[in-house]
């Protein structure tokens, strides 16, 4: 199909950015993962980890003060900050962005659990205007959110049920008719698309990628936001929307194929996030100014 490519290694490698050997601090992507609930403590987590093994430099955590200490004990790698409601709100959100520091990238809805869509749109639009870079996955993909998103630098991630959500139009079985389908729905909502399934599909109403990597063993709960986080932490580093789906599509899939190797399976998301690195060093290049 005309403006359709298949993801390899030798086709991402050039979209990594380098990293200037006399980096600081900071100089390589601050992501902010707002999510969670006090059902969902672990997708927020995941997308976190995502984000961190991208190789960014700082990740904030916001999530709801119900579970902010034992996210908090789970890694010393984040910064935490304690949503002020159990519940995204308009309240909790104008908190949240008094406290923010300056951020790249940001991955909203991992775990939020279905809520009134106020607080996520004041969040959105907040981002959108100071040009934060989204990724809005699980119950943050809301046709209400992502009107709101046009105009800035966003991704979707949604599985055939939330696509189906977002567009009222059920994926077709063949590929072909997929891809067009994604294609379609991204150039209608001004957004990139990483639809996900057995075949990954990304697409920015123009041009579309098709991802083959991945295995079974990956329909263990979280993988997506594992995902999602890795597409934020790679946008935070400079990487455009339609190349970090790409990218951390066919990055994702090779590390659920490494844990297969390893475990069979009976991996988790947790095995997924950390193979990452294995992954990403393949690709790491590093500018020597």
């Amino acid at each position: 199909m005309p403006g359709t490519l298949e993801t390899s290694a030798e086709l991402i490698a050039p979209l990594f950015p380098p990293r200037r050997s006399t980096s600081r601090k900071g100089e390589n992507g601050k992501v902010l993962v707002v999510g969670g609930s006090w059902l969902y403590h672990g997708a927020p987590i995941h997308a976190a980890e995502g984000a961190m093994r991208a190789g960014a430099d700082l990740v904030y955590l916001a999530v709801p003060r119900v579970i902010a200490d034992p996210v908090r004990a789970y890694s010393a790698d984040f910064i935490v900050f304690p949503l002020a409601d159990q519940k995204l709100t308009t309240g909790a959100v104008r908190r949240l962005l008094k406290w923010m520091p300056e951020v790249d990238s940001a991955v909203i809805g991992p775990g939020l659990g279905w809520q009134p869509s106020d607080g996520v749109k004041l969040l959105c639009s907040d981002l959108i205007s100071k040009k934060v870079k989204l990724t809005l996955d699980a119950d943050a993909l809301r046709k209400d959110v992502v009107s709101v998103c046009r105009g800035g630098e966003v991704v979707l991630t949604p599985h055939s049920g939330e696509f189906q959500r977002l567009t009222g139009e059920e994926l077709p079985t063949t590929l072909e008719e997929r891809i067009a389908m994604v294609r379609r729905a991204a150039s209608d909502m001004g957004v990139v698309i990483l639809s996900k399934g057995v075949l990954d599909i990304a697409s920015d109403g123009i041009t579309s990628y098709v991802n083959r990597t991945g295995c079974s063993a990956m329909t263990v709960g979280g993988t997506g936001d594992v995902l999602a986080g890795l597409v934020a932490g790679l946008m935070a580093l400079k990487m455009p929307p339609l190349a970090s789906a790409a990218a951390s599509s066919f990055v994702n899939g090779r590390a659920g194929e490494a844990a297969k190797r390893l475990m069979g399976n009976h991996i988790t998301a947790t095995d997924v996030a950390r193979l990452l690195p294995a992954t990403l060093k393949d690709f790491d290049r590093e500018d020597p100014q």
